[in-house]
């Protein structure tokens, strides 16, 4: 018979895995670094960090490559990246907080915080002046179609009529007509925009505020901001463009800071990040104990919410800002807020079935994998999102990884 503290230790492992699990093993991190330290001798990408998280501990953490190449910086592990979409995880969880304390409901609809959605028109064509002709939409928007993107709110630089439209107009996407009936099917877009503008409206709070005191404090994420302090700047990555093959710099400039949105403009480090992907390895739990959000939010964003609907292809409406994408598409779903895998094809080492994952316009990417019980974090700052490259090394990465812990 087995007593109880030894049944209480029992559950544990076979729940969470081993408590302070040693680092990778080290033939397989040095594998990993090899990896890293090959690509970015070849300047493809220039510059890259990566880590590896369980519950409690770093596992494995690299930093490769410069910071910047113009002025020879090298890389460093606390660099400061451009997150763009890494972003709406964050604010997906907030608005589950507030669904949490009974303030939103995931049915809800948006017309009740945001008037503009009170009639939301669907685009059939763009004319050939380039304006659009539209319908009514057949359902409402919800809460729920913000945090799935089925809402149909999309971008212009993954739709060719929204990008005329955004062209033509100047307008975000969320002043244009609708892709497709609200829940009718997958389209990213810029639905947690919406998202947002709806938390700062409940809470009364600007969403800065409100991601700063709710989850970035607790967490201990303390390398998160919409804009860089001044005595951080020498830490921010430079970005690069694919121009004809090549990868051209932008220097970082004398102010970093992005408009405080729902679905983009957040800066962070890869440690950073990974203290987020911690707490979703945990439960919803700070590693203290404290339970920032409930059992229900969190069951709600490992599962598959939208159906027997899958993630679709989007296309490379703006080739300079992105690839088609995501890898996944056609087999993987999506929960509130997270894209979920499928299982990974039969021979390959990749992530396991249920990983949760996302990704930043200029190439940040994660996932946290609930068989393994590890999250990883990749960055980088290339243009366009999915670039070849770039995808290349994260799959390479993700094999190796996985080799090395059969």
């Amino acid at each position: 018979m087995i007593r109880r503290p030894l049944a209480v230790l029992f559950c544990l492992l076979v729940l969470y895995g081993p408590l302070g699990a040693a680092p990778l093993d080290t033939t397989v991190a040095a594998a990993l670094s090899a990896l890293l330290d090959r690509a970015a001798a070849r300047r493809e990408p220039p510059g890259v960090v990566a880590i590896v998280v369980n519950r409690d501990d770093t596992l494995y953490a690299h930093a490769a490559g410069l910071l910047s190449v113009a002025k020879a910086v090298p890389m460093r592990e606390d660099a400061l990246f451009r997150i763009h979409s890494m972003t709406k995880p964050l604010t997906s969880v907030a608005a589950l907080m507030l669904i949490d304390e009974g303030q939103l409901r995931l049915d809800d609809p948006v017309a009740r915080y945001v008037p503009a959605f009170t009639a939301p028109q669907v685009i059939t064509k763009v004319n050939a002046d380039g304006t659009p002709a539209t319908r009514a939409a057949r359902l409402p928007i919800t809460i729920r179609h913000l945090l799935t993107h089925t809402s149909g709110i999309g971008y212009g630089f993954s739709d060719p009529m929204l990008l005329q439209l955004t062209t033509k107009t100047g307008k975000p996407e969320v002043e244009l007509p609708l892709l497709h009936d609200p829940g009718a099917m997958w389209t990213y877009g810029a639905s947690t925009r919406v998202l947002g503008e709806i938390i700062e409206r409940v809470s009364s709070e600007p969403l800065d505020r409100f991601l700063e005191a709710r989850i970035l404090k607790p967490l201990g994420m303390t390398d998160t901001f919409y804009r860089v302090p001044d005595s951080k700047l020498t830490r921010v990555m430079s970005r690069h463009q694919r121009t004809d093959g090549r990868l051209i710099e932008e220097q970082v400039a004398a102010v970093e800071e992005s408009p405080v949105r729902g679905d983009g403009g957040l800066y962070s480090t890869a440690r950073d990040y990974g203290v987020f992907l911690q707490f979703l390895l945990n439960d919803g739990r700070t590693k203290s104990g404290t339970r920032l959000l409930s059992q229900r939010s969190m069951s709600a964003l490992r599962t598959n919410q939208i159906g027997s609907m899958f993630v679709t292809t989007q296309p490379d409406a703006d080739p300079a800002r992105t690839r088609p994408f995501p890898l996944g598409a056609g087999r993987d779903t999506f929960s509130l807020g997270f894209q979920i895998a499928a299982a990974p094809p039969r021979g390959r080492a990749l992530r396991a079935k249920g990983s949760m994952s996302w990704g930043g316009l200029r190439n940040t990417h994660f996932w946290v994998d609930p068989q393994t019980r590890i999250g990883v974090v990749f960055m980088t700052q290339v243009l366009p999102f999915y670039d070849d490259e770039v995808m290349s090394l994260l799959t390479t990465f993700e094999e190796t990884l996985y080799k090395g812990m059969d």
